[in-house]
């Protein structure tokens, strides 16, 4: 039983490493001289590096709140799962923790889908980046994370 706890517990800190980098890393769009994030969009002219704001678009805010949230609720999922360890009665499952981390592969998922639906057309050679995804990479796995949370009992 600890081996199991062991493991949920770093897949859940994979996950929250994985969200973190996926929303503050830049790349979720990259280019020959160019690289897009959630925050900035960058571009190297001359060996140099200039950044400006990202857009102030509807659509790149709900990408950036939708991203920021499930770090958010990542991150409780696992202070509520080191709290119930410790307080939930023997035999009880971790259906709060399950429910974050749901809500946090499910606000990753949208965040996924609407930058992908609504990214503009960079031209030839630009594509999605690695944070992008990771972005991908994390939706699967919290949804996973979150199903085992809710299968999992507490025994002593």
């Amino acid at each position: 039983m600890l081996l199991i706890l062991l493991g949920v517990l770093v897949l859940h800190l994979i996950i929250l490493v994985l969200l973190f980098v996926s929303t503050a890393a830049n790349a979720w769009t990259v280019g020959g001289t160019s690289s897009q994030d959630l925050w900035y969009s960058c571009l190297t002219i001359n060996g140099g590096y200039h950044c400006k704001p990202a857009s102030n678009e509807d659509w790149i805010q709900a990408v950036q709140a939708l991203m920021v949230l499930s770090v958010l609720f990542c991150f409780f999922s696992l202070i509520a799962f080191l709290y119930q360890l410790f307080r939930l009665v023997k035999g009880g499952r971790f259906f709060f923790t399950a429910v974050f981390q749901i809500l946090a592969s499910l606000f990753v998922m949208c965040g996924a889908i609407i930058y992908t639906v609504m990214v503009p057309d960079g031209g030839a050679g630009t594509s999605f980046g690695y944070a992008y995804v990771l972005a991908w990479v994390a939706f699967p796995l919290s949804l996973i994370s979150g199903l085992i949370y809710i299968i999992l009992r507490k025994r002593e």
